[in-house]
Protein backbone atom coordinates (compact mmCIF):
# COMPACT_ATOMS: atom_id res chain seq x y z
CA UNK A 1 0.00 0.00 0.00
CA UNK A 2 1.33 3.73 -1.24
CA UNK A 3 2.00 6.11 1.44
CA UNK A 4 -1.07 7.78 0.12
CA UNK A 5 -3.46 5.40 0.57
CA UNK A 6 -2.06 5.16 4.30
CA UNK A 7 -2.45 9.05 5.02
CA UNK A 8 -6.39 8.96 3.52
CA UNK A 9 -6.91 5.80 5.88
CA UNK A 10 -5.41 7.34 9.04
CA UNK A 11 -7.57 10.66 8.38
CA UNK A 12 -10.62 8.57 7.94
CA UNK A 13 -9.58 6.54 11.06
CA UNK A 14 -9.24 9.65 12.73
CA UNK A 15 -12.95 10.49 11.69
CA UNK A 16 -14.27 7.18 13.37
CA UNK A 17 -16.93 7.89 16.28
CA UNK A 18 -17.77 11.95 13.84
CA UNK A 19 -21.50 10.62 13.73
CA UNK A 20 -21.41 12.01 17.43
CA UNK A 21 -19.98 15.14 17.25
CA UNK A 22 -21.84 16.08 13.68
CA UNK A 23 -24.90 14.66 15.08
CA UNK A 24 -24.64 17.84 17.88
CA UNK A 25 -24.19 20.66 15.58
CA UNK A 26 -26.94 22.61 14.45
CA UNK A 27 -28.16 23.50 10.73
CA UNK A 28 -27.02 20.37 8.85
CA UNK A 29 -28.13 21.34 5.76
CA UNK A 30 -25.14 20.14 2.89
CA UNK A 31 -27.34 17.22 1.52
CA UNK A 32 -30.67 18.52 2.28
CA UNK A 33 -30.98 21.51 0.04
CA UNK A 34 -33.34 23.97 1.28
CA UNK A 35 -37.40 24.39 1.40
CA UNK A 36 -39.09 25.15 -1.34
CA UNK A 37 -37.20 27.25 -4.23
CA UNK A 38 -34.56 27.92 -2.04
CA UNK A 39 -31.36 26.24 -1.25
CA UNK A 40 -29.77 26.68 2.23
CA UNK A 41 -26.23 26.31 2.58
CA UNK A 42 -24.10 25.47 5.21
CA UNK A 43 -21.07 27.06 6.17
CA UNK A 44 -18.31 26.15 8.84
CA UNK A 45 -16.02 28.83 9.63
CA UNK A 46 -13.82 29.81 12.39
CA UNK A 47 -15.39 32.52 14.60
CA UNK A 48 -12.29 35.27 13.69
CA UNK A 49 -13.21 39.05 13.50
CA UNK A 50 -13.24 38.54 9.34
CA UNK A 51 -15.72 36.04 9.24
CA UNK A 52 -18.06 37.84 11.60
CA UNK A 53 -18.23 40.61 9.26
CA UNK A 54 -18.59 38.16 6.64
CA UNK A 55 -22.00 36.79 8.48
CA UNK A 56 -22.88 40.20 9.41
CA UNK A 57 -22.87 41.32 5.27
CA UNK A 58 -24.41 37.62 4.20
CA UNK A 59 -27.75 39.47 3.66
CA UNK A 60 -26.37 41.38 0.85
CA UNK A 61 -25.35 38.36 -1.15
CA UNK A 62 -29.10 37.28 -0.62
CA UNK A 63 -30.80 39.96 -1.59
CA UNK A 64 -28.90 39.44 -4.79
CA UNK A 65 -29.41 35.44 -5.00
CA UNK A 66 -32.63 35.61 -3.44
CA UNK A 67 -33.01 31.28 -3.65
CA UNK A 68 -29.78 31.08 -1.97
CA UNK A 69 -29.95 31.37 2.01
CA UNK A 70 -26.26 30.78 3.60
CA UNK A 71 -26.37 29.35 7.38
CA UNK A 72 -23.12 30.20 9.05
CA UNK A 73 -21.70 27.47 12.01
CA UNK A 74 -19.56 29.50 13.95
CA UNK A 75 -16.42 27.73 15.99
CA UNK A 76 -13.43 28.04 17.86
CA UNK A 77 -10.32 27.67 15.60
CA UNK A 78 -9.65 24.00 16.91
CA UNK A 79 -13.07 23.02 16.98
CA UNK A 80 -13.63 24.26 13.71
CA UNK A 81 -10.72 21.70 12.40
CA UNK A 82 -11.87 18.61 14.48
CA UNK A 83 -15.22 18.92 13.65
CA UNK A 84 -14.17 19.95 9.56
CA UNK A 85 -11.83 17.70 9.08
CA UNK A 86 -13.94 14.52 10.52
CA UNK A 87 -16.72 15.27 8.29
CA UNK A 88 -14.78 15.63 5.17
CA UNK A 89 -12.85 12.58 5.72
CA UNK A 90 -15.72 10.10 7.07
CA UNK A 91 -17.91 11.79 3.72
CA UNK A 92 -20.58 13.13 6.38
CA UNK A 93 -21.54 16.18 3.80
CA UNK A 94 -22.47 18.04 6.90
CA UNK A 95 -20.82 21.12 4.97
CA UNK A 96 -21.84 22.39 1.13
CA UNK A 97 -18.74 25.26 2.50
CA UNK A 98 -15.81 24.95 5.02
CA UNK A 99 -13.53 27.37 6.28
CA UNK A 100 -10.02 25.58 5.60
CA UNK A 101 -6.72 26.52 6.58
CA UNK A 102 -3.71 26.87 3.60
CA UNK A 103 -2.09 23.47 5.71
CA UNK A 104 -4.94 21.83 4.92
CA UNK A 105 -5.55 22.89 1.03
CA UNK A 106 -3.59 20.49 -0.21
CA UNK A 107 -3.68 17.27 1.42
CA UNK A 108 -7.15 17.46 1.68
CA UNK A 109 -6.94 18.09 -2.41
CA UNK A 110 -4.85 15.13 -3.19
CA UNK A 111 -7.38 12.69 -0.82
CA UNK A 112 -10.12 14.34 -3.51
CA UNK A 113 -12.08 16.06 -0.49
CA UNK A 114 -11.99 18.95 -2.54
CA UNK A 115 -13.88 20.45 -5.40
CA UNK A 116 -11.37 21.71 -8.41
CA UNK A 117 -12.37 25.39 -8.77
CA UNK A 118 -9.64 26.47 -11.07
CA UNK A 119 -12.35 26.38 -14.42
CA UNK A 120 -15.32 28.13 -13.14
CA UNK A 121 -13.17 30.71 -11.07
CA UNK A 122 -11.35 31.31 -14.53
CA UNK A 123 -14.80 31.58 -16.38
CA UNK A 124 -15.64 34.49 -14.55
CA UNK A 125 -13.75 37.41 -15.74
CA UNK A 126 -15.10 39.68 -13.36
CA UNK A 127 -13.96 37.43 -10.38
CA UNK A 128 -10.28 38.09 -12.26
CA UNK A 129 -8.62 34.81 -10.65
CA UNK A 130 -4.99 36.32 -11.52
CA UNK A 131 -5.35 39.19 -8.90
CA UNK A 132 -5.53 36.27 -6.23
CA UNK A 133 -2.41 37.49 -3.88
CA UNK A 134 0.20 34.89 -5.54
CA UNK A 135 2.57 33.84 -2.25
CA UNK A 136 -1.12 32.52 -1.02
CA UNK A 137 -2.89 31.71 -4.24
CA UNK A 138 0.61 29.47 -4.68
CA UNK A 139 -0.34 27.75 -1.27
CA UNK A 140 -3.52 26.68 -2.50
CA UNK A 141 -2.60 25.05 -5.91
CA UNK A 142 -1.80 21.53 -6.30
CA UNK A 143 -0.99 20.11 -9.90
CA UNK A 144 -2.26 23.50 -11.28
CA UNK A 145 -5.34 23.10 -10.07
CA UNK A 146 -7.16 26.08 -7.20
CA UNK A 147 -8.47 23.72 -4.68
CA UNK A 148 -9.69 27.05 -2.34
CA UNK A 149 -10.58 31.10 -2.76
CA UNK A 150 -8.40 32.85 -0.08
CA UNK A 151 -11.08 34.65 1.98
CA UNK A 152 -7.80 36.61 4.08
CA UNK A 153 -4.15 35.67 3.66
CA UNK A 154 -1.80 36.63 6.42
CA UNK A 155 2.01 36.51 7.90
CA UNK A 156 3.32 37.10 11.81
CA UNK A 157 4.36 40.59 13.11
CA UNK A 158 5.48 42.47 15.93
CA UNK A 159 2.42 44.51 17.49
CA UNK A 160 2.96 46.98 19.99
CA UNK A 161 1.34 49.27 22.37
CA UNK A 162 3.39 52.92 21.57
CA UNK A 163 2.04 54.71 24.70
CA UNK A 164 3.83 52.25 26.90
CA UNK A 165 6.97 51.89 25.25
CA UNK A 166 7.45 55.45 25.15
CA UNK A 167 6.59 56.00 28.50
CA UNK A 168 9.59 53.66 29.60
CA UNK A 169 11.65 55.58 26.87
CA UNK A 170 11.98 51.93 24.82
CA UNK A 171 12.55 51.98 21.07
CA UNK A 172 11.44 48.96 19.13
CA UNK A 173 13.31 48.48 15.80
CA UNK A 174 11.73 47.53 12.55
CA UNK A 175 13.63 44.24 12.49
CA UNK A 176 14.09 43.32 16.12
CA UNK A 177 15.79 40.07 17.65
CA UNK A 178 14.14 37.61 20.08
CA UNK A 179 16.55 38.90 22.59
CA UNK A 180 15.67 42.57 22.13
CA UNK A 181 12.05 41.98 22.51
CA UNK A 182 12.35 39.93 25.59
CA UNK A 183 14.09 42.35 27.15
CA UNK A 184 11.79 45.31 26.92
CA UNK A 185 8.91 42.93 27.74
CA UNK A 186 10.66 42.75 30.69
CA UNK A 187 11.23 45.98 31.78
CA UNK A 188 7.73 47.41 31.17
CA UNK A 189 5.87 43.90 32.58
CA UNK A 190 3.49 44.98 35.61
CA UNK A 191 0.82 44.67 37.80
CA UNK A 192 -1.17 46.71 35.48
CA UNK A 193 0.53 45.38 31.97
CA UNK A 194 1.54 42.32 31.02
CA UNK A 195 4.94 42.49 29.15
CA UNK A 196 3.88 40.01 26.34
CA UNK A 197 0.79 38.42 25.11
CA UNK A 198 1.81 34.53 23.45
CA UNK A 199 -0.06 31.95 22.47
CA UNK A 200 -0.48 28.99 25.11
CA UNK A 201 -3.34 27.50 24.09
CA UNK A 202 -2.94 23.91 23.12
CA UNK A 203 -3.43 22.79 19.26
CA UNK A 204 -0.82 22.48 16.51
CA UNK A 205 -2.58 25.78 14.66
CA UNK A 206 -2.09 27.98 17.89
CA UNK A 207 0.52 27.18 20.03
CA UNK A 208 2.50 25.70 17.38
CA UNK A 209 1.63 28.73 15.23
CA UNK A 210 4.39 30.97 16.51
CA UNK A 211 6.31 28.70 18.68
CA UNK A 212 7.39 26.87 14.98
CA UNK A 213 8.43 30.28 14.13
CA UNK A 214 10.63 30.95 16.91
CA UNK A 215 11.92 27.05 16.94
CA UNK A 216 12.87 28.34 13.15
CA UNK A 217 14.73 31.07 13.59
CA UNK A 218 16.29 29.85 16.47
CA UNK A 219 17.75 26.98 13.87
CA UNK A 220 15.78 24.23 14.89
CA UNK A 221 12.72 22.82 12.79
CA UNK A 222 10.46 19.49 12.82
CA UNK A 223 12.40 17.53 10.71
CA UNK A 224 15.73 17.83 8.99
CA UNK A 225 15.64 17.08 5.13
CA UNK A 226 15.15 13.19 5.14
CA UNK A 227 12.30 13.03 7.42
CA UNK A 228 14.56 12.68 10.67
CA UNK A 229 12.38 14.21 13.35
CA UNK A 230 14.32 16.93 15.33
CA UNK A 231 12.41 17.36 18.25
CA UNK A 232 14.52 16.81 21.14
CA UNK A 233 17.65 19.35 19.28
CA UNK A 234 19.58 21.61 21.27
CA UNK A 235 18.20 24.47 19.01
CA UNK A 236 14.55 23.03 19.19
CA UNK A 237 14.82 22.96 23.00
CA UNK A 238 15.98 26.02 23.52
CA UNK A 239 13.79 28.00 21.46
CA UNK A 240 10.93 26.47 23.57
CA UNK A 241 12.62 27.10 26.43
CA UNK A 242 13.23 30.80 25.67
CA UNK A 243 9.05 30.61 24.62
CA UNK A 244 8.22 29.45 28.35
CA UNK A 245 10.09 31.09 30.19
CA UNK A 246 9.34 34.69 28.29
CA UNK A 247 5.36 33.77 28.60
CA UNK A 248 5.96 33.08 32.74
CA UNK A 249 8.12 36.07 33.19
CA UNK A 250 6.45 38.74 30.91
CA UNK A 251 3.39 36.86 29.71
CA UNK A 252 -0.42 36.43 30.42
CA UNK A 253 -1.04 35.03 34.05
CA UNK A 254 -3.22 31.56 32.07
CA UNK A 255 -1.19 30.54 28.74
CA UNK A 256 -2.49 27.18 28.29
CA UNK A 257 -6.22 29.57 27.85
CA UNK A 258 -4.67 31.86 25.81
CA UNK A 259 -4.95 32.11 21.45
CA UNK A 260 -5.06 34.52 18.64
CA UNK A 261 -8.39 35.45 20.07
CA UNK A 262 -7.75 36.24 23.75
CA UNK A 263 -4.34 38.01 23.04
CA UNK A 264 -6.31 40.37 20.30
CA UNK A 265 -8.68 41.13 23.12
CA UNK A 266 -5.95 41.85 25.76
CA UNK A 267 -3.99 44.02 23.47
CA UNK A 268 -7.00 46.06 22.20
CA UNK A 269 -7.67 46.63 25.54
CA UNK A 270 -4.26 47.95 26.30
CA UNK A 271 -3.96 45.17 28.62
CA UNK A 272 -0.46 44.39 26.73
CA UNK A 273 2.52 46.34 25.54
CA UNK A 274 3.87 43.68 22.87
CA UNK A 275 1.70 40.69 20.74
CA UNK A 276 3.53 38.33 18.47
CA UNK A 277 0.84 36.77 16.33
CA UNK A 278 -0.97 37.39 12.54
CA UNK A 279 -0.98 40.48 10.80
CA UNK A 280 -4.56 40.19 10.33
CA UNK A 281 -5.22 41.13 13.55
CA UNK A 282 -4.27 44.84 12.28
CA UNK A 283 -7.68 44.95 10.50
CA UNK A 284 -9.74 45.23 14.12
CA UNK A 285 -6.44 47.03 16.21
CA UNK A 286 -6.92 49.85 13.93
CA UNK A 287 -10.73 49.73 14.22
CA UNK A 288 -11.64 52.68 16.32
CA UNK A 289 -15.15 51.35 17.35
CA UNK A 290 -13.94 48.47 18.76
CA UNK A 291 -10.25 49.15 19.99
CA UNK A 292 -9.05 51.39 22.40
CA UNK A 293 -5.41 51.31 20.92
CA UNK A 294 -6.68 52.50 17.62
CA UNK A 295 -3.94 54.93 16.19
CA UNK A 296 -1.67 54.07 19.30
CA UNK A 297 0.28 50.94 17.71
CA UNK A 298 3.57 50.17 15.93
CA UNK A 299 4.28 47.21 13.90
CA UNK A 300 7.98 45.33 13.40
CA UNK A 301 8.75 41.90 11.57
CA UNK A 302 8.49 39.27 13.57
CA UNK A 303 11.27 38.70 15.82
CA UNK A 304 14.41 37.10 14.64
CA UNK A 305 17.86 34.77 16.23
CA UNK A 306 19.42 33.39 13.21
CA UNK A 307 17.37 33.65 9.85
CA UNK A 308 16.43 37.31 8.17
CA UNK A 309 12.85 37.17 8.91
CA UNK A 310 10.71 34.86 10.67
CA UNK A 311 6.93 35.37 9.82
CA UNK A 312 4.53 32.66 9.11
CA UNK A 313 2.04 32.63 5.50
CA UNK A 314 -1.32 31.21 6.13
CA UNK A 315 -4.52 31.95 4.42
CA UNK A 316 -7.92 31.24 6.06
CA UNK A 317 -10.21 29.92 2.51
CA UNK A 318 -13.78 28.55 1.28
CA UNK A 319 -13.48 25.69 0.06
CA UNK A 320 -16.25 23.24 -1.46
CA UNK A 321 -16.33 19.69 -0.40
CA UNK A 322 -16.90 16.97 -2.75
CA UNK A 323 -19.89 15.98 -0.89
CA UNK A 324 -22.01 18.90 -1.42
CA UNK A 325 -25.06 18.59 -3.81
CA UNK A 326 -25.49 22.33 -4.23
CA UNK A 327 -21.91 23.09 -5.48
CA UNK A 328 -23.47 25.74 -8.46
CA UNK A 329 -24.81 26.84 -5.36
CA UNK A 330 -21.89 26.97 -3.08
CA UNK A 331 -19.54 28.54 -6.13
CA UNK A 332 -21.85 31.70 -6.44
CA UNK A 333 -21.41 32.14 -2.71
CA UNK A 334 -17.50 31.32 -2.39
CA UNK A 335 -17.32 33.55 -5.64
CA UNK A 336 -19.09 36.52 -4.23
CA UNK A 337 -16.90 36.60 -0.47
CA UNK A 338 -13.79 36.36 -2.38
CA UNK A 339 -14.58 39.12 -4.55
CA UNK A 340 -12.92 42.68 -5.05
CA UNK A 341 -16.77 43.42 -4.91
CA UNK A 342 -16.63 41.97 -1.28
CA UNK A 343 -13.63 44.03 -0.40
CA UNK A 344 -15.73 47.06 -1.51
CA UNK A 345 -18.64 46.05 0.33
CA UNK A 346 -16.73 45.51 3.50
CA UNK A 347 -14.71 48.98 3.04
CA UNK A 348 -17.92 50.80 2.43
CA UNK A 349 -20.42 48.98 5.18
CA UNK A 350 -17.46 48.27 8.19
CA UNK A 351 -14.75 50.70 7.88
CA UNK A 352 -12.31 50.21 5.29
CA UNK A 353 -9.35 49.16 8.17
CA UNK A 354 -11.37 45.75 7.75
CA UNK A 355 -11.12 44.78 4.38
CA UNK A 356 -9.89 41.43 4.28
CA UNK A 357 -5.99 41.64 3.77
CA UNK A 358 -3.46 39.53 1.73
CA UNK A 359 -6.26 37.77 -0.48
CA UNK A 360 -5.95 40.28 -3.58
CA UNK A 361 -3.34 42.58 -5.05
CA UNK A 362 -5.88 44.57 -5.74
CA UNK A 363 -7.04 45.39 -2.50
CA UNK A 364 -3.34 46.96 -2.23
CA UNK A 365 -4.38 49.88 -4.75
CA UNK A 366 -8.19 51.12 -3.44
CA UNK A 367 -7.27 54.73 -2.16
CA UNK A 368 -9.83 54.54 0.57
CA UNK A 369 -7.82 51.03 1.89
CA UNK A 370 -4.21 52.35 1.08
CA UNK A 371 -5.23 55.65 3.60
CA UNK A 372 -7.45 54.04 6.17
CA UNK A 373 -4.70 51.39 6.33
CA UNK A 374 -1.77 53.20 6.20
CA UNK A 375 0.11 52.15 9.41
CA UNK A 376 0.14 48.38 8.42
CA UNK A 377 -0.75 47.69 4.98
CA UNK A 378 2.52 48.43 3.52
CA UNK A 379 4.22 46.43 6.63
CA UNK A 380 2.50 43.53 5.77
CA UNK A 381 2.88 43.35 2.01
CA UNK A 382 6.25 43.61 2.49
CA UNK A 383 6.34 40.54 5.15
CA UNK A 384 4.18 38.89 2.62
CA UNK A 385 6.83 38.89 0.19
CA UNK A 386 10.15 38.58 2.01
CA UNK A 387 9.25 35.33 3.65
CA UNK A 388 10.15 32.02 2.03
CA UNK A 389 7.92 28.87 2.70
CA UNK A 390 9.98 26.43 1.15
CA UNK A 391 12.87 27.32 3.72
CA UNK A 392 11.89 29.49 6.51
CA UNK A 393 14.77 27.74 8.72
CA UNK A 394 18.46 27.32 8.59
CA UNK A 395 18.07 24.08 6.66
CA UNK A 396 16.78 22.85 3.47
CA UNK A 397 13.23 20.80 4.80
CA UNK A 398 11.13 18.42 2.69
CA UNK A 399 7.97 20.41 2.23
CA UNK A 400 6.62 24.00 1.62
CA UNK A 401 5.28 25.26 4.93
CA UNK A 402 6.57 27.60 7.51
CA UNK A 403 4.66 27.28 11.05
CA UNK A 404 3.50 23.55 10.14
CA UNK A 405 4.87 20.26 7.93
CA UNK A 406 2.17 19.71 5.16
CA UNK A 407 1.50 15.91 6.01
CA UNK A 408 -1.58 14.88 7.62
CA UNK A 409 -0.40 13.28 10.91
CA UNK A 410 1.10 16.87 11.74
CA UNK A 411 -2.18 17.82 13.27
CA UNK A 412 -1.91 15.07 15.68
CA UNK A 413 1.86 15.30 16.31
CA UNK A 414 1.28 18.81 16.98
CA UNK A 415 -1.97 18.42 19.03
CA UNK A 416 -0.20 16.35 21.41
CA UNK A 417 2.87 18.21 21.85
CA UNK A 418 1.40 20.87 22.69
CA UNK A 419 -0.99 19.81 25.21
CA UNK A 420 2.01 18.71 26.97
CA UNK A 421 3.86 21.74 26.61
CA UNK A 422 0.50 22.82 28.52
CA UNK A 423 1.62 20.94 31.52
CA UNK A 424 5.27 22.61 31.21
CA UNK A 425 3.95 25.79 31.31
CA UNK A 426 1.66 24.70 34.66
CA UNK A 427 5.09 23.47 36.06
CA UNK A 428 3.25 20.10 36.07
CA UNK A 429 6.02 18.38 33.94
CA UNK A 430 10.04 18.88 32.84
CA UNK A 431 10.33 20.32 28.89
CA UNK A 432 13.38 17.70 28.21
CA UNK A 433 10.77 14.87 28.85
CA UNK A 434 7.96 16.12 26.82
CA UNK A 435 10.50 16.63 23.82
CA UNK A 436 11.82 13.47 24.21
CA UNK A 437 8.26 11.82 24.10
CA UNK A 438 7.96 14.47 21.27
CA UNK A 439 10.18 12.83 19.55
CA UNK A 440 9.15 9.75 19.08
CA UNK A 441 5.62 11.09 18.19
CA UNK A 442 7.20 12.91 15.63
CA UNK A 443 9.36 9.99 14.07
CA UNK A 444 6.59 7.97 13.31
CA UNK A 445 5.07 10.82 11.31
CA UNK A 446 8.31 11.25 9.57
CA UNK A 447 8.60 7.47 9.18
CA UNK A 448 5.41 7.51 7.54
CA UNK A 449 7.03 9.95 4.70
CA UNK A 450 9.50 7.53 3.55
CA UNK A 451 7.71 4.28 3.00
Amino acid sequence: MGSTSRRVLAAVGIAAGASMVLASCSGAGGSGGGSGDTVELTLATVNNPQMKDMEELVSHFEDEHPGIKVNFIQMEENDLRDAVTKDVASKGGQYDIVTVGSYEVPIWAQNGWLRDLTDDLAADESYDIDDLFGPVRDALTVDDSLYAAPFYGESSMLYYNTEILDAAGLTVPEHPTWQEVADMARQVDSDDVTGICLRGKPGWGELFAPLTTVVQTFGGNWYDADWNAQVDSPEFSEAVQFYIDLVNDAGEADPVSTGFTECLNDFSQGKTAFWLDATVGASTLEDTESSAVAGKIGYAHAPVVETDESGWLFAWNLAIPETTENYDEALEFVSWATSEEYHQLVGEELGWTRVPPGARESTYEIPEYKEAAAAFAPITYDIMTSINPEQPGLEPQPWVGIQYVTIPEFQDVGNQISQQIADVFAGRSELSSVLESGQKLAQEAGDAQTQ
